[in-house]
């Protein structure tokens, strides 16, 4: 007992130089293993509530909770620059990571955007967690969905956009005939399906709504605030009151992340079945490929070399089968032996037939990473196993079957699935250390 307060003591002496702004933070276990990620809008606070002498978690958190601070051997944070941040970042880390006392954020659910359709003759504006692959603009992750169905229809009365599902075209000489919906009527869009705007007056419309997405809003703002005030002055409160709610909601716009930096890749997948049978064929595989495992390199600051293995099942991501592998043998900068250490290690099991070899084994990078994996593998005596890799860029997908890379198009199934996986390997083997800024918060190492 006098043990376990003396380390409580350690704890809590440590979270008193923790910042009191936002933030994530993580409890972790014997060999830094994080064992729960938490998020909060004053971490020092956050963090030592559960360590205060005295007090009974079992009653105030429940007894997972309890459990497993009686695991805890430290508590480390990262800092965020707002809370929509440590949401995002919370959200992602939790799905990375996996920490056994998570219980939500494990599942497939994701943050919605909005989109603004800008490859149609007349674009529309969608709230969606499952974009388009081409012809839109995304803003977001957004973590309210509730503030964003609101500020919605807030943009819609400002720009008259359409948010329907219609197709319509420019040259459709029968919409001069259709009967416009109720939101025409309304003023609340300029009803391009029954032709009662032309297409570049419209187009200005979301050139407007860009200019405004991208900007500080400063004018229209300007201008609800001096309608609010004029309605305050004139004892029409309940518009004031109205006029302040969607300054608010404007305001809200902020709060947001962006697809590239709280990157969703599970959003942006493409049909597994059909990306699947086209692999097949392109491999010329005898057997449906199944199960595909990637493989990436990344130097930490130049220094600590991390490899990472994802796993995919039938086209979708099997997190309980990702693992890094801290390179031990390699000196220096050597992607190509690296590549082969982590092929050795990771396959020593299979080759022991204590696990399943992989359909496909892919290798983020070009026809030199692939032969040092081809390489690796004859060394350990393998069965034939089909390799590829996919180099950034140019995306050039090779082959064992020769020297010259296959060039898929941009839309096709197959090539959307070879991105995912290696995007997934890279994106676990170094975004998740970018995000940490070097903390020494890893588990699941191999």
């Amino acid at each position: 007992m006098a043990e376990k307060q003396d380390k409580y003591a350690k704890i809590r002496e440590k979270i008193r130089e923790f910042p009191a702004g936002p933030g994530l933070y993580f409890m972790k276990g014997s060999g830094d293993k994080v064992l729960y990620i938490g998020k909060a809008k004053n971490l020092r606070s956050r963090a030592a509530s559960y360590f205060q002498p005295g007090s009974d978690l079992f009653s105030s958190r429940g007894p997972k909770i309890a459990e497993m601070i009686a695991k805890v051997e430290s508590v480390d944070f990262l800092e965020s620059p707002n809370e929509v941040d440590a949401v995002l970042q919370e959200a992602r880390l939790i799905k990375d990571i996996r920490p056994p006392y998570n219980t939500d954020l494990v599942d497939d659910k994701t943050f919605p955007y909005l989109e603004i359709t800008t490859g149609e003759d007349f674009p529309a504006v969608y709230i969606t967690r499952k974009p388009q692959s081409r012809g839109s603009i995304l803003f977001g992750p957004f973590t309210a969905v509730k503030d964003l169905r609101s500020v919605l229809v807030v943009l819609q009365k400002i720009f008259r956009f359409r948010t329907c599902k219609l197709d319509i075209k420019d040259n459709d000489t029968k919409r001069r005939f259709f009967r416009p919906c109720l939101l025409f009527s309304i003023k609340q869009c300029t009803a391009p399906c029954g032709a009662k705007i032309d297409k570049q007056e419209y187009k200005k419309i979301i050139r407007d709504l860009l200019k405004f997405m991208r900007s500080k809003r400063s004018t229209i703002l300007r201008q609800l605030k001096k309608q609010m005030a004029e309605a305050s002055e004139a004892f029409e409160y309940e518009k004031a009151a109205m006029l302040r709610d969607r300054i608010r909601l404007i305001e809200r716009l902020d709060q947001r992340g962006t697809p590239d930096e709280h990157v969703q890749p599970e959003v942006f997948a493409a049909d597994p079945a059909e990306a699947l049978a086209k692999l097949r064929e392109i491999l010329e595989s005898p057997e449906p490929i199944r199960t595909i495992e990637g493989i990436d390199i990344a130097n930490i600051a130049g220094a600590e070399a991390v490899g990472s293995l994802v796993k995919f099942i039938d086209g979708k991501p099997f997190k309980n089968g990702y693992r890094r592998f801290k390179i031990k043998t390699v000196k220096g900068i050597d992607d190509y032996a690296m590549i082969a250490e982590v092929v050795k290690r990771r396959y020593k099991y299979a080759q022991k037939g204590e696990e399943l070899w992989p359909d496909l084994i892919l290798i983020d990078g070009g026809l030199g990473h692939l032969r040092a994996a081809e390489k690796a593998l004859e060394q350990m005596n393998a069965p034939a196993v089909k390799i590829a890799s996919i180099a950034k860029k140019q995306e050039d997908i090779y082959t064992q079957t020769g020297s010259r890379p296959l060039k898929l198009a941009a839309r096709s199934p197959a090539r959307k699935l070879l991105q995912y996986v290696r995007d997934e390997a890279h994106r676990f083997a170094q975004h998740y250390h970018h995000i940490l800024r070097g903390k020494k918060l890893l588990g699941k190492d191999s």
